[in-house]
């Protein structure tokens, strides 16, 4: 009963950590390289990169792939299901999986070539 009053915290606290973490290492490499006599632009990401393709490109083009890829991978456990003695539920699973992860990993490629042209 008293274990929600622990975790709920924890929980806050690492989420804490993590950001606390990034800032102050980043503040800490950004004085070193200041120090050095870096120029000020590296700081300046993703601004005025004409190389890279804008962030709703690639957010629709993964979220196509993967639901072309849940769809696929539901309709091959069907038809592996009506053809073979295969159970059920394990193979609706690993289908689905592997059929999503091969679309998220092709969009993986076809975003890598937006950011060429």
């Amino acid at each position: 009963m008293g274990s929600e009053l622990i975790i709920v915290p924890i929980i806050f606290g690492a989420i804490f950590g993590v950001f606390y973490l990034y800032f102050s290492t980043r503040n800490k490499e950004r004085l070193a390289l200041i120090e050095k006599g870096a120029d000020a632009s590296i700081f300046v990401r993703g601004r005025g990169n004409l190389g890279t393709a804008p962030i709703w490109k690639v957010f629709i083009l993964n979220l196509a792939l993967l639901l072309i890829g849940i769809g696929l991978g539901t309709f091959i456990a069907a038809i592996l299901e009506n053809y073979t003695s295969l159970e059920e539920g394990p193979l609706y699973v690993g289908s689905i999986f592997l059929m999503a992860g091969s679309g998220l990993f092709t969009g993986f490629y076809i975003t890598k070539n937006l950011d060429k042209e």
